[in-house]
């Protein structure tokens, strides 16, 4: 079973957020990326939450010099995860992110993205989401995609 999660950081929760890290991983065969986003890249991405940057630990100047641009990011992540079904654990706010982001770069997604439901069960779902919560951890992209696939392994019995 092809397992790929992918899991965004944002510069907050709001409607002016906008995404500033990505990562993804497959399960399958542990190819990964992890990237950041520069905000300036794209006209209008002022909006900064610091508590969010408390969350992720990632400062808007480090966003400006470590940072891809939003096309950049684009061609990356259609490249890598083409025609791919892609995992989310928050579905609603990385469809919500990667909207904004390849809008932005004014092009369009080759993969698509869903969510915990397209491999778990009603009752493996409950059972992640205690798992996944136990979890106490700053939240970076990369770590928190490998946190989900711990959770999806733990209550699927994936190896």
């Amino acid at each position: 079973m092809e397992l790929i999660c992918l899991d965004l950081e944002a510069s907050g929760l709001g409607p002016s957020s906008y995404p500033i890290e990505v990562a993804w991983k497959n399960a399958l065969d542990n190819t990964s990326d992890n990237f950041l986003i520069n905000p300036d890249s794209v006209e209008g991405w002022e909006y900064w939450d610091d508590f969010a940057e408390e969350i992720h630990g990632i400062e808007r100047s480090k966003l400006t010099v470590k940072g891809v641009t939003a096309e950049d990011a684009c061609t990356r992540l259609n490249q890598q995860l083409d025609g791919k079904q892609v995992l989310s654990d928050a579905w609603e706010f990385d469809h919500f992110w990667l909207t904004r982001l390849y809008q932005a770069a004014n092009m369009e997604m080759t993969f698509t993205l869903v969510g915990l439901e397209a491999v778990l069960g009603g009752e493996e779902l409950v059972q992640y989401r205690f798992v996944s919560k136990s979890q106490l951890r700053r939240h970076r992209a990369m770590n928190d995609v490998d946190h989900i696939l711990q959770a999806i392994r733990a209550v699927k019995a994936i190896d």
